[in-house]
């Protein structure tokens, strides 16, 4: 399914919703990342969740709101560059947002991202407040890392 500017604009700029809690668990993959999906709900019935990806070492935080049929249709990355495919770098907060052109490779920086990567939480509400979820849950930090056993 190809997804349209206005498509994409329409979904972005709707109320939606996420009823429950979020937890974040270890990386499956055994990194030192901790992660979560979440379910979005919207009075359109669009098939949205959310991911979110947290590593404490490498100082990388990222929440991209995903349609099903279509992939990521925005994403707030921190603490890694992002280099957009007019060949300009954006730095390391940015924001993707679809567009049927560069679908989710182009980036832009948000000026209302003003919590700092370490704190998940903060982060999270202000990616909300942007794309427009309401979550009536609690978000919990992610756990400390396990330190390395000797």
């Amino acid at each position: 399914m190809s997804l349209t500017d206005a498509e994409a604009a329409l979904i972005l700029e709707a109320e939606k919703s996420i009823r429950n809690g979020i937890k974040w668990t270890a990386d499956e993959d055994h990194s030192p990342a901790w992660e979560f999906r979440a379910k979005v709900e919207s009075a359109h019935g669009w098939p949205l969740f959310v991911k979110g990806r947290y590593n404490r070492r490498a100082g990388t935080l990222t929440f991209a709101l995903i349609l099903k049929t279509v992939g990521r249709i925005c994403g707030l990355d921190m603490g890694k560059d992002h280099h957009n495919p007019q060949c300009k770098q954006v730095g390391d907060t940015h924001m993707h947002r679809w567009s049927s052109r560069y679908r989710d490779k182009e980036a832009y920086v948000p000026t209302a991202v003003t919590a700092h990567v370490s704190d998940p939480v903060a982060v999270w509400k202000q990616f909300c407040a942007m794309v427009r979820i309401r979550h009536e849950g609690t978000m919990m930090p992610p756990p400390p890392d396990q330190g390395e056993l000797w």
